[in-house]
C-alpha cells in the first residue's frame, strides 16, 4: 500500500475475497474488559428469563395473549409508545457512542461479536491454536477429522440450541416452554404449538448458520453499521490507528536494537493474526474493523518485549494521530445527541410516572344510538371497555359525570378484575326528557378502583334527540 496522506488516515477498500479467519487470541488490557463486557451481556440474556417478580416471569413478551411484563410494568399494544421509545433512545445511545468512541458496540457488545467469540473457542478448545486450526482446514478427509468436526459441531448445535430456547423463553415463558411434556410411545417430547417449533428452529438456524459460517462476513458483508460509520465519524471520533509515521518503514530487527533506517514496527504480523476479521491494522481505517482492540493489546505486547514504547497501535483521533493537536470532546455533534438523548429519556420517565395503570375506552352502540324505555325516559346504550393494566387483582366502580338529569345504569355494582385482563361492559345512561333538553350533552365516565388508588376517565356524548 501507497503512503496515505499526510492530513488524512488512509481509508482501506473492503476485500471481498477472503477466506475462513481463524484468530490468534491473545490477552491484554482491552480484551479483559472485552470478555469481561460480552460474557456479563450474555450471563444476562441467559438469565433474565429465569428471574421472577410478583409471581411471573420478571420479564416477559406474551405476545400471544398481547401481555408485556417488565418487572412491576405492564405494557398492552396501546401503550407502543413505550416499545417505539425505547428503540429511539436506543438507537440515539448508539449513535453517540458512535460518534465518540466509534464502533466499540461491535467489538464489546454485538451478539454477533459474542457468539463468533464463543464459536471460535469451540474450534479452539478441540482442534488447537490458530496454527493447527490453520492446518486442520487444509489436510485431507480421515477418521480423526471427521470426529472432531462432529463433535465441533454437536457443541455448535447445543449452544445455537440454548440460544433458541432462551430467546423463545421471552415469548412463550419459562413455565410453558419447559413445562410442557407429552409422551410419545414412553418418550417425553415438548408439547409445544407449531409457532413455537417455527421460533426454536428459526432462532436455531440462525445463530449456527451466523455464528459458525457467517462469522465476519455478517460484519463486513451484511451489517449496515460499519457502511454508515464514515458518516458519524469526525476528526475527534476515538478509532484502534496505527501510526504510521512512528511505524514506517517496517521491518525485522534484533532484540534490542532499532536500526536507523526502520520505524518501530517489527512486522511481526501479529495485528493481523488477532483481529478476528482478518485485516492488516496497518493499512489504515476500514469498514472491516470493529474496534475490539485485539490488534492493540497484541502489539503492545510485542513493544515491551523488544523494549519500545507502546502505542504504535493505540485509540486515538485523527486530530491527534494526524495533525498532532489535542481532541475536542465536547463539540456541538455530541452536545447535540447528549441533549436530544437527555429530552427523550426525560419525556419517557415522565411518561412512565404520569402512567395510570387502567384504562377506559367508550363506545356507542352501533345497532341503536337513542331510544325511549317505557317509563318515557331517553336511553343511550354504550360499551365501557376496562383494561387492568396492574399486576394485581382489582376491583373497579363505574359512574359518570354528567349534567342533571342523567343517571348510570349498570348490571354489576363493582367490576372485578385479574391482572393484565380486560372486560367489555354494557351500560346505559337515562336521561329525563324534562330536563336534559335536546342534542348531544357531554358526559365523562369514570372507572375507579376500589380502593381509590387508580382513576380513569373517558368522554362521550348523550343523544337526547
Amino acid at each position: 500500500m501507497s503512503a496515505p496522506s499526510p492530513h488524512k488516515i488512509p481509508v482501506h477498500e473492503v476485500d471481498a475475497t477472503k477466506k475462513r479467519i481463524h484468530p490468534r487470541f491473545t490477552s491484554g488490557f482491552y480484551q479483559r474488559i472485552r470478555l469481561f463486557s460480552m460474557y456479563f451481556l450474555m450471563l444476562l440474556f441467559l438469565v433474565l428469563p429465569w428471574i421472577r417478580y410478583d409471581g411471573r416471569q420478571a420479564i416477559w413478551f406474551d405476545v400471544p395473549s398481547q401481555h408485556y411484563y417488565v418487572f412491576g410494568l405492564t405494557l398492552f399494544p396501546q401503550d407502543f409508545f413505550f416499545v417505539a421509545s425505547f428503540f429511539i433512545i436506543a438507537a440515539f445511545t448508539l449513535f453517540m457512542v458512535t460518534v465518540y468512541a466509534g464502533r466499540v458496540w461491535c467489538g464489546y457488545a454485538c451478539p454477533q461479536t459474542i457468539w463468533t467469540h464463543l464459536f471460535q473457542h469451540v474450534e479452539k478448545w478441540v482442534i488447537g491454536d490458530r496454527n493447527k486450526r490453520i492446518k486442520f482446514d487444509k489436510q485431507p478427509f480421515n477418521a480423526e477429522k471427521v470426529i472432531k468436526k462432529l463433535i465441533i459441531y454437536t457443541i455448535w448445535f447445543l449452544m445455537a440450541l440454548i440460544t433458541a430456547s432462551t430467546f423463545v423463553s421471552y415469548v412463550a415463558g419459562t413455565d410453558f416452554l419447559y413445562g410442557s411434556w407429552q409422551f410419545i410411545g414412553g418418550i417425553p417430547f415438548p408439547d409445544w404449538p407449531k409457532w413455537v417449533w417455527v421460533a426454536m428452529f428459526i432462532f436455531t438456524f440462525a445463530t449456527y448458520a451466523n455464528a459458525a459460517y457467517m462469522r465476519e462476513f455478517m460484519c463486513i458483508h451484511i451489517c449496515p453499521y460499519g457502511r454508515f460509520q464514515s458518516v458519524m465519524f469526525d476528526k475527534d471520533t476515538l478509532i484502534v490507528s496505527y501510526d504510521y509515521n512512528r511505524g514506517e518503514p517496517r521491518g525485522p530487527r534484533k532484540k534490542g536494537t532499532h536500526p536507523d533506517n526502520l520505524g518501530d514496527c517489527i512486522q511481526c504480523s501479529l495485528c493481523v493474526q488477532v483481529c478476528p476479521t482478518g485485516i492488516d491494522i496497518r493499512d489504515g481505517l476500514q469498514v472491516e474493523c470493529i474496534q475490539c482492540a485485539a490488534c492493540l493489546d497484541a502489539c503492545n505486547e510485542v513493544m515491551d518485549k523488544v523494549g519500545y514504547p507502546r502505542g504504535l497501535i493505540r485509540y486515538t483521533t485523527e486530530r491527534q494521530l494526524v495533525e498532532n493537536e489535542k481532541s475536542r470532546y465536547l463539540r456541538p455533534r455530541l452536545a447535540a445527541y447528549v441533549l436530544v438523548l437527555s429530552v427523550l429519556i426525560g419525556v419517557v420517565v415522565y411518561a412512565l410516572f404520569d402512567r395510570v395503570p387502567l384504562q377506559i375506552d367508550v363506545r356507542g352502540d352501533r345497532n341503536q344510538l337513542s331510544s325511549t324505555n317505557a317509563e318515557g325516559m331517553i336511553v343511550n346504550s354504550y360499551i365501557i371497555k376496562v383494561t387492568n393494566k396492574t399486576q394485581q387483582h382489582q376491583e373497579y366502580v363505574l359512574s359518570i359525570t354528567a349534567p342533571e338529569g342523567l343517571s348510570l345504569r349498570t348490571r354489576l355494582k363493582t367490576l372485578p378484575l385479574e391482572a393484565g385482563r380486560s372486560y367489555d361492559l354494557p351500560v346505559s345512561v337515562v336521561g329525563d326528557p324534562k330536563v336534559v333538553g335536546k342534542g348531544e350533552i357531554p358526559v365523562t365516565f369514570n372507572v375507579d378502583s376500589i380502593d381509590g388508588t387508580y382513576h380513569a376517565s373517558r368522554s362521550n356524548v348523550f343523544n337526547s334527540n
